[in-house]
Formats: structure tokens, C-alpha cells, sequence
């Protein structure tokens, strides 16, 4: 196959998709394109959702691909699927545009070899990488089953809580995402994704400064300078720490305030008062994700044959009383009223033809999600 060039100079600055009109997130693909201009499209998202360079590729007879955007205020998460190909970002570019950014690159598949700023690093499926649009840069990108994974990390320079005199310290290195802040930031990045058709206005800020002061304390600690990450940012990423510890012991019957503090090695005192701002108590939000998981097995036809004490054990409610109370209390139906009527919304749904997608109701729930919890 023939290498074919395209090289952006529209100068359309990146971010300027206007999320308001579209939602949150936005999701393109090439399979709406012609093959033989499917690399010259995907170059035009790069330039929209990245920044404007020279591509090149060997793969441009028919360059399957796909984009998928949120925007969170000053902070983008792009996730980018394509074949491989080569980018540079020139002087000539930087002059004519400049996002002012940092990018975060997390390789999900693939490989990368990247130089900027006299640094040259080879990146491997798994590792990440920080970039800088105000210098040129030089990025080769491959994958052995010609289908790599890209997810890029996109914040403004003046939002990024980090000087830039210590961030541009890791231009071009092979950033391994270990550790409690590489964990938590790959483990952010993800549920942004799966979440996203759902953010309202407020989630969409809300989760745009959790994901700055994750971002920033991963990338302090690589330098090993958590002490420049401002206290509201630990603070945040502490709270996030917890309530990842939270979501993976549901299940755990001991799983206590007074077990999480002594696991994160604080007062009880401490753990009350990091959650002052939160909406519940830590006790009430560990009994409402319960309760959550509990409701959604509930409705799942895979899991109809298990008996509902088995199903309220698994996520940690051992007391069949005090378990139907709590959902009644939260659902206005006891747990087996509420199997009962999802299994029956199901069912008429599977027995009507004409219902070839999930319809909603007057309220807008889609009949599809279980019965919807009655008025208290």
C-alpha cells in the first residue's frame, strides 16, 4: 500500500466541537465514510480533538476508525481506535495554533515510540505518556493486528495545578500507571467513558476537577513531588481513593466506617470529616450502593432463579428483615414486589413485535431498566 500524507492547516483550535449542542459525548466513526476518505477524515478529528499535525500511514486504502469525546469544562477525555500511522507536531504548526494543553496519552493497545524535547520514549500497551502542544513532537504508533487504543487525557495548561516548569520534567517518557494515583486515574478514566451518555451539567463540572486533581496527583507522583499537588486536590483524591475501596468490598459484610478508616489508616473522625460535603454519610452511601447492586440483580433475567436472601448476602446484607425494610424504605416495594414487576415489564416487552427498541413512559424511564421505584 502506497504511504499517503495529510497535513491539517485549517487551524481549528482543539475543543471547539461545541459539546453544549451534542451532550457531553460525542462518538464518530469511519463507517460512515467512503474507504478511500476515511484517513483524511480521521486526520480532520484529530485536529479537532487533538491538535493540528502532519499524519502519515501505510493503512490509508481504507483507515477503519473510531472517536469518542467528553468534554468536561476545561478537561477532554478522547478515546481514538485506528490503524497504525506516524504524526509530528512542527514549529509551523505550534505558530499557527496553539491549544496551550497538556495531553496524557494512555496506551490501551499498541505501541508508541514519542519524541519531544530532546526526550525519546518508547511507550508499551499500558503506559502512558505526557505531552505538551507548545512543542514540536514526533509520535510512531504500531500495533501488530493493525488496530491500536489510544485514550488521551486532554487539560488546559492554566487549569493544571502542576507548574510547568516541573510537569515538562516527563515530556516523552514512558509513564508506567502503577501505584494508588495510576490506579485510581485509569480507573476514573474508564467510568467516564461507561458513564458518560448519562452526566448532567453539574456531574459534567463536578467530574471535570476530580479528573484535574487526579491527573495531578499521578503526574506529581512520578516526579516525586506530592507536596506540589495543592491539599484540595489530595483531598479529592483521597475521597476517590475510598469510595474505590467502597465499590470493591460491597460485598464484604464487615465493610464498616470504622474498617475503612483503620484501612486508610485515619481517625474515624477523619474519614466523617472528609465526607462532610458528600450528599449522605459514609454508613448511608455504602447502604444506598448496596441496596443498587441488589435492585439491579433484581431485574436481571440471569439471575431470576437465585433466591433473593442469596442475592442481598452477595453484597454484604445478611439479615433478610432488616434487607426488605431497606428496600422498601428506598424503592416503595419490597424486593419481591420488585422482581415480580420487572419480570412482568420484561415479559410483555419480549411478547410485542412491534416494540423493536425500548419504548419509555410518560416519565421518560425506558421500560427496559426495571420497574421504576414508586413516590414516597
Amino acid at each position: 500500500m502506497s504511504k499517503v500524507h495529510s497535513e491539517d492547516s485549517s487551524g481549528l483550535a482543539l475543543g471547539e466541537n461545541r459539546a453544549d449542542e451534542h451532550g457531553p459525548l460525542i462518538t464518530i466513526s469511519s463507517e460512515s465514510v467512503q474507504a478511500a476518505d476515511r484517513f483524511a477524515w480521521y486526520s480532520d478529528q484529530v485536529r479537532k480533538y487533538i491538535f493540528p499535525v502532519t499524519m502519515s500511514s501505510t493503512y490509508t486504502a481504507d483507515f477503519s476508525c473510531e472517536v469518542s469525546a467528553l468534554q468536561l469544562g476545561p478537561i477532554q477525555v478522547a478515546h481514538f481506535t485506528f490503524p497504525p500511522l506516524q504524526a509530528a507536531r512542527t514549529a509551523r504548526h505550534i505558530r499557527h495554533i496553539d491549544p496551550e494543553s497538556y495531553h496524557l496519552g494512555w496506551v490501551r493497545r499498541g505501541d508508541m515510540g514519542v519524541t519531544q524535547k530532546r526526550s525519546n520514549g518508547f511507550i508499551d500497551t499500558d503506559d502512558m505518556v505526557l505531552l505538551d502542544t507548545s512543542h514540536p513532537m514526533e509520535a510512531d504508533v504500531q500495533d501488530d493486528y493493525a488496530r491500536a487504543e489510544v485514550t488521551i487525557l486532554r487539560i488546559q495548561r492554566n487549569a493544571f495545578s502542576l507548574p510547568s516548569a516541573q510537569a515538562d520534567r516527563l515530556l516523552a517518557h514512558r509513564l508506567a500507571p502503577g501505584g494508588v494515583s495510576g490506579s485510581l486515574l485509569r480507573q476514573h478514566l474508564d467510568a467516564l467513558v461507561a458513564r458518560a451518555s448519562g452526566l448532567g451539567p453539574a456531574e459534567v463540572h463536578r467530574l471535570g476537577n476530580i479528573t484535574a486533581d487526579l491527573l495531578a496527583c499521578f503526574v506529581a507522583d512520578r516526579l516525586d513531588r506530592t507536596e506540589l499537588v495543592p491539599l484540595e486536590a489530595r483531598t479529592t483524591v483521597l475521597r476517590t481513593q475510598i469510595n474505590a475501596f467502597i465499590n470493591r468490598h460491597l460485598g464484604d459484610p464487615e465493610l464498616r466506617p470504622a474498617t475503612i478508616a483503620a484501612h486508610h489508616h485515619m481517625s474515624l473522625r477523619s474519614l466523617h470529616s472528609l465526607f462532610r460535603q458528600e450528599p449522605a454519610t459514609v454508613a448511608a452511601a455504602i447502604r444506598r450502593l448496596r441496596l443498587e447492586r441488589c435492585r439491579a440483580d433484581l431485574a436481571d433475567p440471569g439471575l431470576r432463579d437465585q433466591p433473593i436472601a442469596v442475592l442481598a448476602a452477595r453484597w454484604g446484607l445478611l439479615l433478610p428483615a432488616e434487607f426488605s425494610r431497606a428496600f422498601k424504605a428506598a424503592y416503595g416495594m419490597t424486593p419481591r414486589e420488585y422482581r415480580a414487576e420487572a419480570n412482568r415489564l420484561r415479559s410483555a416487552r419480549d411478547h410485542n413485535p412491534l416494540r423493536t427498541r425500548p419504548q419509555a413512559d410518560q416519565s421518560g424511564r425506558r421500560h427496559d431498566e426495571g420497574p421504576a421505584p414508586a413516590a414516597n
